[in-house]
């Protein structure tokens, strides 16, 4: 049996960093297309921007062979330059000796990686992707929400 093909858009956003934040995702496959989104009371874009992958990868139920675009170049370089690779390799402290921050989101991300087959493609934010312009409303609209509750 082949596997699958699914493309997927992310897009993370903070109203303040830290603050209230929100993530976006569009999962295709073939004719069908699923949204997903969610945010926090309290985090950061970053946090946003991983949450983002990590959720739609989880929500496939088998393995993949995944497009993943994003307009986040931590996520995308991080990924696709091995940094969060090296990271975990040495014990979550990066190149210059710091701590990498998000080990515990990185950590999920890179099993999820080694479960999927998963391609990366950076895209221009705000621009003309019309996928990930409606996965920033999505995460805008979780920041949103947040916000307006005060939490």
């Amino acid at each position: 049996m082949a596997i699958k093909t699914v493309t997927i858009y992310t897009d993370g956003a903070c109203s303040g960093n830290p603050g209230p934040g929100g993530w976006g995702a569009i999962l295709r496959y073939g004719r069908f297309e699923k949204e997903l989104s969610g945010g926090e009371a309290q985090t950061t874009n970053n946090r946003m921007e991983l949450t983002g992958v990590i959720t739609a990868l989880e929500a496939l139920k088998e393995p993949c062979a995944v497009e993943l675009y994003s307009d986040s170049k931590y996520v995308i370089d991080a990924l696709s330059k091995g940094w969060a690779k090296g990271w975990r390799e040495r014990g979550w402290v990066k190149a210059d000796k710091k701590p990498a921050l998000n080990s515990d989101l990185w950590a999920r991300l890179l099993e999820l990686c080694e479960y999927h087959r998963v391609s990366l493609h950076w895209v221009k934010g705000h621009a003309d992707n019309p996928y990930n312009n409606r996965c920033d409303e999505l995460a805008v609209a979780q920041s949103q929400k947040y916000k307006l509750l005060g939490k």
